[in-house]
């Protein structure tokens, strides 16, 4: 019987390369079942679980691969990748011949706060990055793109997701209902100063929307 574990290397190669000189992970049994006799005897939790797809949804599926470091030791290495193959997307919302942006309070469980961002979203197979954002935009502000503007990739955690997302800017004409059922309470329309001193002074935290920020002032949408 095909594993998870199995069919995510048949179907997602890029997920399992080996680059040179990196923490290799390994593939034959014998250094598999090394890797977790290693783990075990030193007494850490959960290496008697082996490797494998540790739990899977709709959004995430968590990874535990036998690895080999860059240094000859062997262990286990536990990593979350996204579910579906398409770009999520991060999108800077810009208002007006001004290029105000539009910013929303939306409350996330992991922090268990409301946190001040931009719209974002995980993608789907076979959906363009564009197509996302219409999306997003469309179905968390009740915005319409009018111009899409990309500014590139950006890995949020490079030590535990396994994914990148797109940036991007979007021109839009107005804002109508916000997505209440997701947990988006208020928007707020700002100035690219004010965007700088909400993160400059913590009101501003998420790390998607400082990189979308960030790419968009080095692009040169706000000017010098």
């Amino acid at each position: 019987m095909t594993t998870a574990y199995e069919l995510l290397r048949r179907t997602r190669p890029e997920l399992f390369r080996n680059c040179p000189d990196g923490v290799e992970i390994l593939f034959d049994p014998d250094e598999i079942r090394a890797a977790r006799r290693t783990l075990s005897e030193d007494g850490t939790e959960g290496a008697e679980d082996g490797v494998g797809v540790v739990y899977s949804d709709r959004f995430i599926t968590l990874v535990r691969d036998a690895v080999r470091f860059p240094g000859g030791a062997l262990g286990l290495y536990t990593r979350v990748v996204p579910t579906s193959a398409g770009p999520g997307v991060v999108i800077l919302p810009l208002l007006g011949p001004d290029n105000a942006i539009v910013v929303i309070e939306h409350y996330r469980h992991a922090t268990r706060s409301w946190h001040w961002e931009v719209p974002r979203g995980m993608g789907e197979p076979g959906i363009s990055g564009a197509e996302s954002v219409a999306r997003e935009l469309r179905e968390e502000i009740g915005a319409e793109a009018e111009e899409v503007i990309p500014l590139g990739r950006f890995h949020a955690d490079t030590g535990l997701l396994g994914d990148d997302v797109e940036l991007y800017a979007a021109r839009i004409s107005r804002t109508g209902p916000l997505d209440r059922a997701e947990g988006i309470r208020k928007s707020a329309v700002v100035s690219w100063a004010e965007l700088q001193r909400m993160i400059a002074t913590d009101v501003i935290t998420d790390s998607f929307t400082i990189a979308v920020a960030a790419r968009a002032g080095l692009r040169g949408l706000f000017g010098e």
